[in-house]
């Protein structure tokens, strides 16, 4: 998977669902944030394995994190993007 296809998809869904998300790439995974308060949403890795990516979240260690204890979480990248406007944890800081 190219990384300005993950750029496109990610521009693409924050569109359908009304904006207000920005990104960065960063080490070769995509950082998602709030635009309005700049406030850390999620990290986006690709796993090198069609278009899986892998999950983290901005802890209240202040650092990005994996969702689940047991070695993260991996989807393909549009069911990340809609785990990630379902799930809580990722908007704790917005």
């Amino acid at each position: 998977m190219q990384y300005d296809d993950i750029a496109a998809r990610i521009e693409a869904f924050d569109d359908a669902n009304g904006g207000g998300v920005g990104y960065y790439e960063d080490k070769g995974a995509y950082h998602l944030y709030l635009l309005e308060t700049e406030a850390p949403i999620a990290r986006l890795k690709p796993t090198g394995n069609g278009d899986e990516v892998r999950l983290g979240y901005w802890s209240h260690r202040r650092r990005w994190e994996d969702v689940d204890d047991m070695g993260g979480v991996v989807l393909p990248l549009d069911e990340a993007l809609e785990f990630i406007a379902n799930e809580g944890v990722f908007w704790t800081w917005t």
